[in-house]
């Protein structure tokens, strides 16, 4: 892939635009890492967590920017409890395979006992949309956890 391709894939990418700013619910960034809340969630507070810079699927991460990926993603299970009330987390990656935006991307959904996520007969990744305000009262309450 050559510079020229690799910058075409950064203006088409939303994930980058998320990067470059252009996003309401972000809950953390920093120079190698950023999350912000999924639009269409499994449970309020599902967050995605990627990398700054544009990776395709996690096989394409260098070694040295996988470690601030799961390190913002163990701390974001951490702040869904006392932030959430979240009995635990589920942490996913998709690579190809359902990877609906290529750009690697960490879901970090937290969970309560009986949410019924893996019952049987119910799809895994019910979405849902967040209703008026939801979402920036879910995205303070987190960013205020992660910063304790």
């Amino acid at each position: 892939m050559t510079l020229r391709d690799t910058a075409q894939m950064r203006e088409r990418c939303v994930f980058c635009a998320v990067i470059a700013g252009d996003e309401r619910g972000t809950i953390y960034r920093d120079a190698r890492v950023v999350a912000f809340l999924d639009h269409a969630p499994v449970f309020p507070g599902h967050t995605l967590v990627l990398p700054s810079r544009h990776y395709d699927t996690l096989e394409d991460v260098p070694e040295s920017d996988v470690a601030p990926l799961f390190l913002l993603a163990r701390r974001l299970s951490i702040a869904f409890r006392t932030a959430l009330g979240a009995d635990g987390s589920f942490v996913a990656v998709n690579t190809r395979i359902s990877q609906s935006v290529p750009h690697v991307h960490v879901h970090v959904v937290p969970r309560r006992k009986g949410d019924g996520l893996f019952s049987s007969g119910k799809g895994m990744w019910v979405r849902r949309r967040y209703s008026a305000g939801e979402a920036a009262q879910i995205a303070e309450k987190l960013r205020s956890a992660l910063a304790a």
